[in-house]
């Protein structure tokens, strides 16, 4: 038995990783990423050492892009019941008249000071619905070409116009019934012309969009 071979045992230190990891957040160097287990090894035993945590999970999330609170506010109203979140409470009768009269105050020292510049300026009469419509109707004819200087070329908004003239409809619908017959003659007279101006602008703008016919072969 003695001219058996003897094998030394190689020694092997444990190191700690946690210490070091420690030690590095001190100094300010980053901590190592840790590895994750090849999916044949088998989970660590309880008690058994320093074992590997899998960060795939925390990695994915951060690689999601960051979520406003606004969002999870968001989130929260819709998910609870369903239902959209509401909408913030509507001030109170007390709330938009104590408004109402610091806008109006404000208005009157602003054209105070504007006469007082321009002594030739008059008080400014008060905006009625009729200055309503009209400035839909002036809006509508200058998004239509209306308005441009002689031998300069008509820029036209017709996409623009047409959401103009809706707004006039939308107007008509929603006061219905609660205008004046004056009121209501002026506003079905403009949204009546607006859209006669515009069926006239679109079948001009359809026929330049139409291909010229095909020349027969042999003819000039």
């Amino acid at each position: 038995m003695s001219d058996t071979p003897k094998f030394e045992v190689p020694k092997f230190e444990v190191i700690d990783r946690r210490k070091i990891k420690a030690e590095e957040e001190r100094e300010g160097y980053p901590a190592p990423a840790a590895e994750a287990p090849a999916p044949s090894e088998a989970p660590a035993a309880p008690g058994a050492g320093p074992r590997l945590v899998v960060t795939e999970s925390r990695e994915a999330d951060a690689k999601k892009p960051p979520v406003s609170a606004a969002d999870e506010e968001l989130a929260r109203g819709t998910e609870s019941d369903g239902t959209e979140p509401d909408l913030p409470a509507a001030p109170t009768a007390e709330e938009s008249h104590q408004q109402k009269a610091a806008y109006d105050a404000s208005a009157e020292r602003i054209e105070d000071l504007i006469r007082a510049q321009n002594p030739g300026v008059g008080k400014q009469p008060p905006v009625s619905f009729e200055h309503l419509v009209q400035q839909f109707y002036v809006s509508t004819m200058i998004q239509m070409g209306a308005g441009a200087q002689e031998g300069q070329r008509a820029r036209v908004d017709i996409l623009g116009a047409r959401n103009t003239i809706d707004l006039l409809g939308i107007l008509a619908e929603k006061t219905r019934g609660n205008l004046t017959a004056s009121e209501d003659r002026m506003l079905q007279s403009v949204l009546f012309e607006v859209r006669m101006a515009f069926l006239e602008l679109s079948s001009m703008i359809n026929m330049q969009s139409v291909p010229p016919p095909p020349t027969k072969p042999g003819k000039r």
